[in-house]
């Protein structure tokens, strides 16, 4: 949450938003004591202290109708400043809405008991995959600015239909917008802000296992893409069509159709040991 008043304690201030909605100071202090309320530097935060306007406090709840996802989040990479895991479909990169605790950075904070683990890129929560997170603060900033700055080659992999009607290897270019509130992106007239080269690696039947490199990072890209060339990705609930009833079935405790999009590698020159750098995924698509 984002503290919003001022004139108060962060105690109060925290109270008066919708998230502590039905909680008092004595449940807010025991949270506290638990290490449950932290700020964005992963440290305690002082509840008697004078709130301040726009800080950001990440307080973690348990919600008895959070969907639990059955699934292992692999660690394939730990050492003294990052850590690399292999997320599930379905788990969401950090709270946000109704997923809390069901999330990799709540799970990553309790499996190695690190309240500091902050997520130096972001997975869709529907996408498998490659995840990074930075495990001390000092390192936090130039992992993050590798992905700012498109320093990380990025390799995804999705199962999708096959189409005679597409040449490939094909590079995208367009331009992508997604509007606050609205669950698809577009493509827009305009500066182009979004390219994708796409190719197949694998055919079985009448699908295919396809090789995604995106250049750029827009919300929803490689699916819009995708979707774009007439070979939407399996299981996509949002692309071409919205289909309500997949969009839904996870949150139901249905796992059954997740979107076949795997986010397969990341390489990179690490920043702190001045080292190449390459993460792959050990899932696969068939």
């Amino acid at each position: 949450m984002v503290l919003r008043a001022s004139g108060v304690t962060v105690a109060e201030a925290m109270l008066a938003a919708p998230a502590c909605a039905g909680l008092s100071v004595a449940d807010l202090s025991d949270r506290a004591a638990e290490g449950e309320v932290r700020d964005i530097a992963g440290d305690r935060v002082d509840l008697a202290a004078p709130a301040q306007v726009g800080r950001p406090i990440y307080f973690y709840r348990d919600l008895p109708d959070e969907t639990v996802i059955p699934f292992e989040m692999p660690i394939i990479h730990l050492d003294d400043n990052l850590v690399v895991v292999d997320k599930p479909h379905f788990l969401a990169t950090m709270p946000r809405g109704a997923h809390v605790v069901q999330t990799a950075l709540v799970r990553l904070r309790r499996e190695l008991d690190n309240p500091q683990i902050s997520p130096v890129h972001r997975l869709d929560r529907l996408t498998a995959g490659v995840l990074m997170f930075s495990l001390r603060p000092q390192a936090r900033a130039p992992y993050q600015l590798l992905f700012a700055d498109r320093r990380v080659d990025k390799e995804y992999r999705a199962r999708a239909p096959l189409s005679g009607d597409v040449e490939l290897p094909v590079t995208i270019r367009n331009r992508i917008l997604k509007d606050s509130g609205d669950l698809r992106a577009r493509v827009v007239p305009g500066e182009v802000n979004a390219i994708s080269t796409i190719d197949i690696t694998e055919t079985h039947g009448d699908h295919g296992i396809y090789r995604l490199l995106p250049q750029t990072g827009r919300t929803h890209q490689l699916r819009l893409h995708m979707s774009g060339l007439g070979i939407p990705i399996d299981g996509d609930p949002l692309y071409p069509e919205v289909r309500p009833e997949v969009a839904a079935a996870p949150d139901h405790g249905d796992f059954s159709r997740p979107l076949q999009l795997l986010a397969y590698a990341v390489e990179f020159d690490d920043p702190l040991t001045r080292q190449r750098r390459r993460f792959e995924s050990i899932r696969t698509l068939r």
